[in-house]
C-alpha cells in the first residue's frame, strides 16, 4: 500500500517538477531579456519566486516518495498546506476586489468608458499611490498601447464606433463629455475659451503623445478594468490548480500514514 501511494505521489510530484521548470525558465527568460522594461522587471521576481517554490516542493515531495522518508514527508505536506491556504486566500480576496466595476456604454459610441469609483477602494488606492502609478504608466508607454491606436489614421465616425479596450479608452483620449474636437485617435482639441469642467480629466488631457490621458482617473480606472479580467482569469486557474494540490496533498498524506506504519513494524516488510 505504501509503495502504491508513494509511486502515485512521485509521479504527480513529477509533474509539478516538469511545471516548475517551465514556470522558472520564464522567469529566467524574463531577466535575461535584451531590453528589459519596468514591466518585465515587476514580472520577473513573483515568477522566479514561483519558479522556485514548486520546484523544492517538488523535489521534496520525489525525495520523500521514492526514499519514503516520513520525516522529509512531513515537512513536504507542512509546505504544499501553507501554498494551498495561501492559494485559497488568494482566490477568495481575488474574487472580492474584483466584483465591483464595470465600463458605462456611451451614446453612439462603439466602446465603453470608465469611472475610478467604480472599483473596489483597495484597488483604487493601489493605483492612486504614486509610486505604483509611475511604474504602470511606464508599462503602459512600453507597450505603446496609445501609438498602435494611433497608427490606425481612422476618420471621426470609424473611430466612435471602434470597440476600444479599456486602457484605450481610459489613456488615449480624453472623456467624451470633455467635448474636445477630434483630429486624430491620439490628438482632440480643447474648445476656444475652455478653463475647465466638472471632469478634472478634461483639463489633465494633453496632446503631447507622452502624456496624453496617462494621469487621468479614467486611465487608472481603464488599468483597473484589465486587471479586473486578468484576475478573474488568474483566480479561475487558481481554482484547478487548488484542486489538483488537494489531490496531491491527499496522496501525499495516505503516503506519510502508510510510511509512518510500515516503520513502526519492521517485521512486516
Amino acid at each position: 500500500m505504501a509503495r502504491c501511494s508513494n509511486g502515485l505521489l512521485g509521479v504527480l510530484n513529477a509533474g509539478v517538477l516538469v511545471l516548475a521548470l517551465v514556470v522558472l525558465g520564464g522567469g529566467v527568460w524574463l531577466s535575461h531579456r535584451a531590453a528589459t522594461t519596468d514591466c518585465e522587471r515587476f514580472l520577473e521576481r513573483p515568477v522566479v519566486a514561483l519558479g522556485v517554490l514548486l520546484l523544492a516542493l517538488s523535489l521534496a515531495g520525489l525525495a520523500g516518495a521514492l526514499c519514503g522518508a516520513s520525516c522529509l514527508l512531513w515537512l513536504y505536506l507542512l509546505a504544499l498546506f501553507l501554498l494551498i491556504l495561501l492559494l485559497f486566500v488568494f482566490t477568495v480576496f481575488a474574487f472580492v476586489v474584483t466584483n465591483r466595476g464595470a465600463g458605462w456604454v456611451v451614446s453612439g459610441r462603439g466602446y465603453r468608458e470608465y469611472r475610478l469609483e467604480d472599483y473596489s477602494t483597495w484597488l483604487q488606492r493601489r493605483v492612486e499611490n504614486s509610486g505604483n502609478w509611475a511604474k504602470i504608466r511606464s508599462c503602459l508607454q512600453d507597450g505603446k498601447v496609445c501609438e498602435k491606436l494611433a497608427a490606425g489614421h481612422q476618420t471621426l465616425g470609424q473611430f466612435v464606433n471602434t470597440n476600444l479596450s479599456p486602457v484605450q479608452s481610459g489613456c488615449c483620449k480624453p472623456p467624451t463629455g470633455c467635448n474636445f474636437t477630434y483630429e486624430s485617435e491620439t490628438v482632440w482639441n480643447k474648445p476656444t475659451g475652455f478653463n475647465s469642467t466638472d471632469d478634472p480629466d478634461c483639463t489633465t488631457w494633453s496632446n503631447v503623445q507622452t502624456a496624453l490621458c496617462y494621469d487621468c482617473q479614467s486611465c487608472k480606472a481603464g488599468v483597473l478594468a484589465n486587471l479586473k479580467n486578468d484576475w478573474k482569469k488568474i483566480a479561475t486557474v487558481n481554482i484547478i490548480f487548488l484542486i489538483f494540490l488537494i489531490i496531491v496533498y491527499s496522496v501525499g498524506c495516505c503516503a506519510f500514514r502508510n510510511n509512518r506504519r510500515d516503520n513502526s513494524y519492521p517485521a512486516w516488510k
